[in-house]
């Protein structure tokens, strides 16, 4: 199987269908577009085994991008951590049930933390990287095993597997939290101290089974320098007009064909809402012009223009627009917009014989 980031012949034992991704055509991992700079960053982040930071503004396709990657690798879905703004570095690997473990150990008499236990999005990784006989003799296939219906539903293997590991918007961390991780991201090793294991648990070291780690920020806080040296570093810019057309062909495929007059019709709105003499506090993205396009797509009548329905499109305009201010600033616009041809339109019909 032919990959875009892979030189290494991809197992033929992780092909196979896409477990769990159902929905809209354009959130299919294989209908990504990336540009040609995004897919050199995914490459120089895989021959330098170090994480790949990527940043851009919000609905440019950073998240999709790790869900592409996987889908490259090995049809399946990234193992995702959502930061949030109470994380702490151990989050990231495993999630500890102090509660539930002390009332297991005074009551039902049970010491054992194991079962209160359950790893996380990099945990898995590291784990999944050994094969379970060798988890068996670590001690630790338990762990794995009961963490199967974590991050994105991905269970256990008997072989070793190369996971991807999406870190989604750690700028929304605590300061301490990218400074906390530098050790374990660099070295992909961590420590469970509830276990009383005194070594790290180690990802494999065949470098071709370390996990391809992402991480997205909206660039909201600044990130430590010293986390900084460890990523290798890419930010989306918004695509032209050209490679907007490739990315609506390739998520709405026929729709897009069939309705390209309209879509052009719609294009040129999106590019004037996006336009800073416009003044919106957000403007959209292209997540919203994809959504945007479908509600199009689902209201309007194909045989007429945009312009000649007003209506629906001012309808359609919550999918585009995310600000009280802004839908009305975005309606204004589109009813001054379409007003000329209104008035043409009333004008041709108060000519003699029509």
């Amino acid at each position: 199987m032919k990959s875009l980031y892979y030189t290494d012949p991809l197992p033929e034992a992780e092909t196979g269908d896409v477990p769990g991704l159902t929905g809209l055509e354009h959130s299919r991992p294989e209908t990504y577009l990336p540009d040609p700079g995004l897919i050199s960053a995914v490459k120089v982040a895989l021959m330098l085994g170090r994480p790949l930071l990527v940043t851009g503004e919000p609905g440019c396709g950073k998240t999709r991008l790790a869900y592409h990657v996987a889908w490259d690798l090995h049809k399946k879905k990234p193992l995702r951590f959502d930061t949030k703004s109470d994380s702490v570095a151990r989050d990231l690997f495993y999630s500890y049930d102090a509660i539930g473990h002390f009332h297991a150990a005074q009551i039902d008499g049970q010491p054992n933390p194991t079962p209160h236990i359950r790893m996380n999005a990099l945990g898995l990784a590291v784990l999944r990287s050994h094969a379970l006989s060798d988890l068996e003799t670590m001690g630790l296939k338990r762990l794995l095993e009961q963490s199967e219906e974590a991050p994105e539903g991905i269970g256990a293997t008997a072989s070793a597997t190369r996971s991807v590991v999406l870190v989604d918007e750690i700028d929304k961390a605590p300061r301490d939290f990218p400074n906390d991780i530098l050790n374990e991201v660099e070295n992909l090793c961590f420590r469970i101290p509830e276990l009383r294991r005194q070594e790290p648990i180690l990802v494999s070291r065949d470098p071709r089974l370390r996990p391809i780690l992402i991480l997205t920020s909206n660039s909201e806080k600044h990130l430590p320098d010293a986390f900084l040296r460890r990523c290798v570093y890419y930010d989306i810019p918004f695509p032209e007009r050209g490679r907007l057309w490739e990315i609506i062909e390739a998520h709405l495929q026929e729709t897009a064909r069939v309705r390209r007059a309209q879509f052009s019709e719609a294009l040129d709105f999106f590019e004037i809402l996006r336009g800073k003499e416009t003044g919106l506090k957000k403007p959209p993205a292209t997540a919203e012009l994809l959504n945007w396009l479908l509600v199009l797509n689902q209201t309007c009548n194909p045989d007429d223009s945009l312009a000649e329905q007003e209506e629906q499109v001012l309808y359609s305009l919550s999918a585009l627009i995310k600000n009280k201010e802004d839908n009305k600033t975005a309606a204004d616009r589109w009813r001054k917009r379409t007003a000329p041809r209104a008035t043409d339109r009333r004008s041709a019909s108060d000519l003699p014989g029509t």
